[in-house]
């Protein structure tokens, strides 16, 4: 039994685990390719992945959730295909990458789950929280930055630069309210992990607030870090 715990244990980690969050439309794919390159402009070994996907695997699963025509996926299947996205790009990709001491930069990640899981689905709190605590391989971010903005504006940008509504993004404005309310409440429970970053503004403004978020990691950005 101790041996089969050691063999699912968390790999030690050298590197920073950062996470950038928000409901649909925010913003954060932007900043976490931008935060990703000002990092790497910095010399670092840096690690961009997202969620769900991130691997062979994980891409296709991806495919499944995201797609309108899986308009009758019931809400607990939806739960265990992220987890199971989860699980395999933290074996697969973020543990080795923290190991070598790189900063991996996810776009969305657990705390995802909880906001639209939960909060937007109404899922039970508690069975949630449980699924993450397998999903993520007991793998947490060392910050994570939940990107604001009101929810109709925010919808009104996902929906407008794509064309139309994915599946989660169909679920509409409602849910996407429900959800950002339980990421807002994540960052009061947690605030020494969880960061609320106002996603308002020209993308450089909000890449700074982005940094200033950042404090106290060690990394190099901030002032005298060239945005845009």
């Amino acid at each position: 039994m101790a041996a089969d715990a050691a063999a699912h244990a968390p790999a030690r980690r050298g590197g920073t685990f950062l996470s950038l969050e928000g409901v649909d439309g925010c913003g954060k794919s932007t900043q976490a390719r931008a935060l990703a390159e000002r990092l790497r402009a910095a010399g670092l070994d840096v690690v961009s992945v997202r969620e769900p996907g991130g691997t062979a695997l994980g891409e296709k699963i991806r495919g499944i959730l995201l797609d309108p025509a899986n308009g009758a996926m019931c809400d607990e299947c939806e739960l265990l295909l992220y987890e199971a996205s989860r699980a395999q790009l933290v074996r697969e990709v973020i543990e080795p990458a923290l190991a070598r001491g790189a900063v991996v930069v996810c776009d969305r990640y657990l705390d995802s789950t909880f906001a639209y899981q939960a909060g937007g689905r109404g899922l039970d709190a508690g069975l949630v929280r449980s699924c993450n605590a397998l999903g993520s391989c007991g793998v947490l971010p060392d910050r994570t930055l939940v990107l604001d903005m009101p929810a109709r504006e925010a919808l009104g940008r996902a929906v407008g630069a794509s064309g139309g509504a994915d599946r989660i993004e169909a679920a509409g404005l409602a849910f996407q309210r429900r959800v950002r309310d339980a990421y807002l409440g994540l960052a009061q429970e947690d605030p020494a992990r969880v960061r609320v970053v106002d996603a308002s503004g020209t993308p450089d403004e909000v890449a700074r607030r982005v940094d200033e978020a950042l404090a106290g990691l060690g990394l190099p950005v901030g002032e005298g870090v060239r945005h845009g």
